[in-house]
């Protein structure tokens, strides 16, 4: 039985990385492949009616620009690969939804690089890789 491999990815190169280093393993394994984007979001604020309808009608679009600017891309440059792979968009706090993502997709290990996309925002919040390795509860490969 062949295991899924989540990869998060960000648009990055260090994602790429990280993509590079699960394709590998998913070919020595048999492994599928779910690839990832989590647009950070927290559901905590407090908004008219109006503002919800307008929220919805932006992660919407969030979404369809995840998939068509990040995962479908790479989705295109391994189609010739031999490889499963689905892929999944979700809002919510990264390291949180991908450790949801590893019950939800039945997930043995995570590949996600180093350093994202925001090296900013990591050093004022903290970083999603640091969190999401103590809260896994499945190998984490972490991709310089």
């Amino acid at each position: 039985m062949s295991d899924n491999i989540l990869v998060a990815l960000d648009g990055s190169e260090c994602g790429k990385r990280a993509l590079n280093a699960a394709v590998k393993h998913a070919k020595l394994t048999g492994s599928s492949l779910v690839l990832t984007y989590v647009i950070d979001w927290s559901p905590y604020s407090f908004n008219t009616p109006e503002e919800n309808e307008q929220r919805h009608k932006r992660r919407e679009s969030e979404i369809q620009r995840a998939h068509d600017s990040v995962l479908n891309p790479e989705l295109m440059a391994l189609s010739d690969s031999g490889l499963e792979i689905k892929t999944v968009v979700r809002h919510g706090k990264i390291a949180a939804t991908l450790v949801d993502l590893t019950r939800e997709y039945s997930i043995a290990q995570i590949y996600i690089g180093r350093i994202g996309e925001s090296r900013l925002h990591s050093m004022i919040f903290g970083s999603v890789t640091a969190a999401l390795v103590q809260a896994s509860s499945v190998p984490v490969t972490v991709v310089p």
